[in-house]
């Protein structure tokens, strides 16, 4: 063997030799971020107990604060040791949790050979619909959708084997999981009936939060199969809680927005997308429901004939999802129909992405309002022909229906000269001798006025026994100090 062969070799035996210690050196630290989740993991049940205890939602709460950070450590073997820590081999839940996780039913854990353990006792419910929850939510992040769709049947099964109040806040998002996992896998008509049983049931039991949970699940499933009658009708016949948190709010307020928007009733839908907004979470987790309200928001705005600011495109958050909105609201300002056509046809993908084509063709009719608008205050007499041109309408028949319904709504102050062909501006009133002041100022108290009370509804005050005898006048307590004491002279008399 020469003196090259044996250097290649030496060369060869250090790679390996790094390799491994790399190797080590990796290991350890997927190993100690293993452990750490599952020593987190095992936190949980103690805070839920003491919540189911003392019948403080603030434990649970907590449970689901610290749960999200930990989230992307969870692994299958980390739920598999804390299934085995918490259930006992008798129970009958333990072997479909581990089924769902690929891992054997029948094995045990090495402690459970010692003679000298106490035996586990089975959890309570909360501790138990708890693991379906963290089950659901491994399943969703590896994105085995079919597999969380078979296992959601057992959560149902599991939910409607309970009967606890403390359970509300957890079985509200066990209930969030198993609506997603039909909406991925396009199973949204057989789980309504689910839901309506889910929603009953928590409305029996005065349980907010899955109230509101399952009311928003509802929404959702009848705007994805564009069941809008079925959707008002369940607005209509439900009361949803105030009480529930502040993202429930916010989706319900969202689909409730999107039915009024659907409906023509631009009013309604403004208040309550606006109500979104602010319910919703400004951290950039909620980024995607940010967007989402926001477009919706401006369409609003330009169905009830108003323009968005331009701040609000300018949000660093906003900005990119946003130039499809801008570009419709850059045509819809100028009152130029052929950008707004062009426009449809450049970013009509995006916008049936995002369910909104439909609102934003409405927005025509608004384009050209605004053209007839801008050509009013610029000429005083001008053709139903030149009218047709400046609008790229395709007739001057179209042309004079248009000026006609522009005027009878109240868009223009003008008249028509059939016989002659064109339309005849007036004179521009002061603005303050119309209603456009009185509606303005009745617009923003009414906005006030909420904001007001829901502030009141907010604010919570100390609990102060003494605070009705302060108000009590002194010597009004010394006349009655005074009189205790004479009706007893008179009895001891």
């Amino acid at each position: 063997m020469t003196t090259e062969d044996n250097k290649v070799k030496d060369a060869k035996a250090a790679e390996a030799v790094v390799d491994g210690a790399t190797a080590k050196a990796d290991k350890p630290e997927l190993e100690n971020e293993t452990v750490d989740a599952l020593e987190t993991l095992k936190e949980f049940p103690a805070l839920i107990e003491r919540s189911a205890q003392n019948f403080d939602p603030r434990y649970i709460l907590k449970v689901f604060r610290e749960l999200t950070p930990v989230r992307k450590e969870i692994t299958s073997d980390t739920l598999v040791s804390l299934i085995e820590s918490v259930y006992p081999p008798t129970n009958s839940h333990r072997a479909y949790l581990l089924e769902a996780l690929s891992a054997d039913p029948s094995a045990e854990m090495d402690t459970e050979d010692d003679d000298n353990q106490v035996p586990k006792r089975n959890p309570i419910p909360e501790v138990d619909i708890f693991i379906h929850l963290l089950v659901q939510i491994y399943l969703h992040d590896k994105k085995q959708f079919k597999k969380l769709h078979s296992f959601n049947k057992l959560c149902i099964t599991a939910l409607r084997s309970y009967d606890r109040r403390t359970l509300d806040y957890i079985q509200a998002k066990v209930w969030y999981y198993i609506f997603r996992s039909s909406e991925l896998t396009h199973d949204l008509i057989t789980i309504r009936a689910d839901l309506m049983r889910a929603l009953r049931t928590a409305t029996l039991r005065h349980d907010s939060e899955t109230r509101a949970s399952t009311i928003s699940l509802l929404l959702r499933d009848y705007l994805l199969t564009n069941d809008i009658n079925q959707a008002y009708n369940l607005v209509e016949k439900t009361e949803f809680p105030e009480n529930a948190s502040n993202s429930v709010v916010a989706r319900y307020y969202y689909y409730l927005a999107r039915i009024q928007a659907i409906q023509l009733d631009y009013s309604s839908a403004s208040e309550c997308v606006i109500a979104a907004a602010r319910k919703c979470s400004q951290t950039k987790s909620a980024r995607g429901f940010l967007q989402t309200v926001t477009k919706l928001h401006i369409l609003i705005q330009l169905l009830t004939g108003e323009i968005p600011d331009l701040t609000t495109f300018r949000d660093p958050l906003l900005e990119t999802s946003l130039l499809p909105y801008l570009a419709v609201t850059r045509a819809v300002r100028l009152g130029d129909l052929k950008l707004f056509n062009e426009t449809l046809q450049k970013y009509g993908a995006h916008l049936k992405r995002d369910d909104n084509y439909n609102l934003v063709l409405r927005l025509r009719q608004n384009v050209i309002k605004t053209g007839i608008r801008i050509i009013s205050l610029s000429y005083k007499r001008i053709s139903l022909k030149d009218i047709c041109i400046k609008l790229h309408l395709d007739s001057e028949i179209s042309a004079e229906y248009i000026v006609a319904k522009a005027i009878k709504d109240g868009v223009i102050d003008a008249s028509i000269n059939h016989k002659a062909g064109y339309m005849q501006s007036r004179e521009l009133l002061d603005v303050y001798s119309t209603r456009g002041p009185q509606a303005e100022f009745d617009r923003r108290i009414k906005f006030c006025m909420s904001l007001h009370d829901d502030s009141v509804k907010a604010m919570r005050y100390p609990m102060n026994m003494n605070r009705v005898e302060d108000k009590v006048d002194p010597e009004a307590r010394e006349r009655e100090q005074e009189l205790i004491q004479y009706l007893q002279d008179a009895d001891g008399f």
